[in-house]
């Protein structure tokens, strides 16, 4: 989780990772801000962010304070 950025500044969001593909969400309301999954894997993402979303919160918190991050479970 990044919060100084060009591309979306200042825009709660998250960064997600599968394999050689990449995406930004935003934590509102999960619109991919940038990059691309496959399918199966943005579905994935977004059902563990809505599971998630008040840790992703808290953590966008934290960045923007320069506080650590807490690690968030995964997908169950």
């Amino acid at each position: 989780m990044f919060f100084n950025e060009d591309f979306h500044p200042g825009r709660p969001h998250f960064h997600a990772f599968y394999g050689e593909h990449y995406a930004s969400f935003d934590i509102a309301d999960l619109t991919r801000l940038a990059g691309k999954l496959p399918p199966r894997a943005e579905r994935m993402v977004r059902k563990w962010a809505r599971a998630q979303r008040a840790e992703l919160l808290a953590n966008w918190d934290r960045a923007r304070s320069e506080g650590a991050l807490q690690p968030i479970d995964p997908l169950k």
